[in-house]
């Protein structure tokens, strides 16, 4: 019976779609939203200097891989182990420099092809919205028909999905049961999974005995660094919560204070606040 490890992590999830060109397609061709004219034929991966480069601090939570098809238009997948709403601002700006990069070739405008960013999110990143799959292009506000194709960015997120039945053979479901249902704890992988060539040979990357010593220490780091930054992000997320919880409190106290008739100079004595603190939780 094999053991395998998680695909989620970066050394496991660069083997298997940063070093297998033919797996990285299927995985593109199955989450992008493309045409059957449109799909991926062949790509060719970003030498490593054209990389988007990150934050010390995310380098441990994120992993991607990037590539150029025969049509010459550039890819972005990422996997993001933690989830804070400044990652989307730093998912366009990537996929805008990778869009205006194409320019600095002396090539026309005309030229210029579709910039698709994939972004596996290991956490959830929009509670209001009960689907997985979130799709973002440049629409015209009045007529959705209307799009300018320059940007497509895609979010899936990985704790929503929840294959309606076992059985469906669909390569999007099963690219994403391979991301979402095997990891350490797997003990034996489901039959639809084994059945797909593609994803059968993902599964025999990730198995543990492919892996040496050092990669299964580098493995355990990952795992490690991943909760430190979820530790980190779950305190900075308390401290914000407390900050607002305290500054509803104060606002509160102040507003009475100001129906009662009290000065500011008696609430800057009373609440230890200064003059434009007291201004600023009196607004509407």
């Amino acid at each position: 019976m094999a053991k395998y490890l998680d695909p989620r992590v970066d050394l496991t999830f660069m083997k298997v779609f940063g070093e297998h060109k033919h797996l990285v397609i299927s995985l593109l061709n199955a989450l992008l939203p493309l045409a059957d004219d449109e799909r991926v034929v062949s790509i060719e991966y970003w030498p490593a200097e054209k990389v988007p480069s990150r934050p010390l601090k995310e380098k441990d939570s994120i992993v991607d891989v990037c590539c150029r098809d025969n049509k010459k238009r550039e890819f972005i997948v990422e996997m993001q182990m933690t989830w804070t709403d400044s990652f989307k601002n730093r998912v366009l700006l990537n996929a805008s420099k990778a869009y205006v990069a194409q320019s600095e070739v002396g090539e026309d405008y005309e030229s210029l092809q579709p910039v698709y960013a994939l972004n596996f999110v290991n956490s959830t990143m929009n509670i209001d919205s009960e689907g997985y799959y979130h799709h973002y292009q440049l629409v015209h506000h009045a007529n959705s028909k209307e799009v300018i194709p320059g940007l497509q960015l895609v979010f899936v997120e990985l704790p929503k999905f929840k294959a309606q039945t076992l059985a469906d053979k669909k390569m999007q479901v099963l690219w994403l049961r391979f991301l979402t249902e095997i990891n350490a704890k797997t003990q034996e992988a489901p039959a639809e999974l084994l059945e797909n060539p593609d994803v059968r040979e993902a599964l025999k990357i990730v198995e543990v005995a492919a892996y040496t010593p050092a990669e299964m220490r580098a493995y355990d780091k990952f795992w490690d660094n991943v909760s430190v930054v979820k530790t980190l992000e779950n305190a900075r997320r308390r401290s914000e919560e407390k900050q607002k919880e305290t500054e509803l409190k104060f606002k509160n106290t102040v507003k009475r204070m100001k129906a009662k008739g009290f000065s500011t100079e008696e609430m800057i004595e009373i609440t230890g606040l200064t003059a434009d603190e007291i201004e600023r939780l009196l607004l509407p």
